[in-house]
């Protein structure tokens, strides 16, 4: 059984953080669910997660300044800003992907993530089949050669 995947929540609407980490508990992911962003930041970097979920309005800062810092410590963590309230965001944002308001369904949530995931994870390992032509050490040789 292949590990849960971890992903960083933070959001300043204790509704909204309740509602997105059922959701996302519900769907197999391990969450962390926090309203601060001192909090996110001393967890961020004191350990690992595969994804960081951010709200855009937060009460003390502002997601995308609050997603430029863990950036900054871990710029390979894939970022996601949403909003509840905006819909639509000029500003340059720092975040791999943002979802606005009236985008964010619950069903464009869990795509987004799930793309974003496989991305961090990479292309998938190719898988060699002997055919009856090639013998079975044929393939682990080619096997071997494709992983160094």
């Amino acid at each position: 059984m292949r590990p849960k995947k971890v992903i960083l929540y933070i959001d300043g609407n204790e509704q909204s953080l309740s509602v997105r980490t059922f959701l996302l508990e519900t769907r197999g992911y391990r969450v962390k669910a926090i309203m601060s962003h001192e909090e996110a930041l001393e967890l961020f970097a004191n350990s690992s997660y595969d994804l960081v979920l951010c709200e855009l309005v937060l009460p003390a800062m502002d997601g995308n300044e609050l997603v430029r810092k863990l950036k900054n410590l871990r710029p390979e963590v894939p970022m996601m800003l949403v909003s509840n309230t905006v819909k639509a965001y000029e500003r340059a944002s720092h975040a791999d992907a943002f979802l606005p308001k009236g985008a964010c369904s619950s069903l464009d949530l869990l795509e987004r993530i799930r793309v974003m995931m496989a991305r961090k994870r990479g292309p998938r390992k190719q898988v060699l089949v002997p055919t009856t032509v090639q013998s079975i050490e044929q393939v682990e040789m080619e096997a071997q050669a494709i992983a160094s």
